[in-house]
């Protein structure tokens, strides 16, 4: 059952291992963020460049508070996490130093998934999560499709098919948008929810695109 999965995900990543997870976009693989040894195996699980920095996964929006400086109002956050949107913030001392340590910013993903917000919170800290793939290749929205990264990963949770396997749009990840300059937002990856995160940011909150 559910809380099965929950529990014994949680448990193989507090062991230090690789799970693969579904989200509300594709799938992904998590480990813990504070886990240095951990983090270090989803990069070579993935093939991934050391310098492309892992996003950090939470349960709820209370607990971006913890692991990122935010200057953009709370309210803000809320009308796009949970969701299909990483935010990119200053990060707090809270988190682990090895996690991205080229770059004073992370991205914070809450995905809009029971599943992933269960597991996030019976975790002691942030999950690090990135698509479970090879680098460079095509996202996964089945877990037949990365049946090849198996057998470096401690469980798969298999979530059944996320979204239309035959739709591109399906697997262009996350929207994302970095919030780190007061006032403004720039867009690293368009991802799939870009118009309605877009229009949030200019419309309701008055935020300044960043020309790129």
């Amino acid at each position: 059952g559910w809380r099965e999965a929950v529990a014994a995900a949680a448990a193989a990543l507090q062991a230090g291992g690789l799970v693969a997870v579904p989200t509300d976009t594709v799938y992904g693989v998590a480990c813990l963020a504070q886990d240095s040894a951990a983090v270090r195996s989803i990069y070579s699980l993935k093939g991934r460049n050391g310098a492309k920095p892992l996003a950090i996964c939470l349960g709820d929006v209370e607990r971006l508070y913890r692991y990122c400086h935010v200057n953009v109002p709370d309210e803000l956050l809320r009308d796009l996490l949970p969701g299909p949107v990483t935010l990119v913030l200053e990060r707090s001392e809270e988190l682990n130093k090895d996690l991205n340590p080229f770059t004073s910013l992370v991205g914070v993903r809450i995905p809009d998934h029971p599943f992933m917000r269960d597991l996030a919170r019976a975790c002691p800290g942030p999950l690090a999560l990135t698509s479970a793939n090879i680098s460079s290749q095509g996202s996964t929205l089945t877990v037949l499709e990365f049946q090849d990264l198996w057998p470096q990963l401690s469980l798969v949770v298999d979530g059944g098919p996320i979204g239309d396997t035959q739709s591109p749009e399906c697997r262009l990840g996350s929207t994302v948008v970095d919030l780190s300059v007061s006032g403004k937002f720039s867009i690293i990856r368009p991802g799939c929810a870009l118009m309605p995160t877009v229009d949030i940011l200019k419309k309701k909150y008055g935020l300044i695109p960043e020309s790129s």
